[in-house]
């Protein structure tokens, strides 16, 4: 089986969003929502403990700073080099999603985490974000 591309994710979103039940969320029914496809490649050996490390840390961090997880995801069967872990968050608006980032990034807790999980090196070679607004024909709206 091929490797999760980003096509095939975004083709999937629409259910993946139906099926989330997070649509209780306010910020997925504003007007600015935006919603952040985030795709993590790990390094080399190290997906488990980048998954240990959201499962354990980021997701709380996240929610803490007002960062809404939709849903996250692994690939399965991923060639080298290609995102092992995808996941989506939900923000009321570019701005605050800015905003909450920027507080993430210098939250105490996260630089400590951060730090002690990557001892050995880093756990990811690659991130990516792709920022999204839905269609006015998007059955979610």
């Amino acid at each position: 089986m091929a490797a999760m591309n980003r096509r095939t994710l975004l083709q999937t979103l629409p259910a993946a969003l139906a099926l989330s039940g997070n649509l209780a969320f306010p910020e997925a029914s504003s007007p600015d929502a935006v919603y952040e496809l985030r795709q993590y490649t790990a390094s080399p050996g190290k997906l488990d403990e980048l998954l240990a490390r959201f499962r354990n840390h980021t997701v709380a961090i996240f929610n803490r700073h007002n960062m809404r997880s939709l849903a996250y995801w692994t690939v399965i069967d991923p060639a080298p080099d290609t995102p092992g872990l995808v996941y989506i968050l939900v923000h009321p608006s570019r701005e605050e999603a800015d905003k909450n980032w920027a507080a993430f990034r210098a939250d105490p807790e996260w630089i400590k985490v951060k730090a002690d999980s990557e001892v050995h090196g880093s756990l990811t070679v690659r991130t990516q974000s792709t920022w999204m607004k839905l269609t006015d024909f998007s059955p979610l709206k």
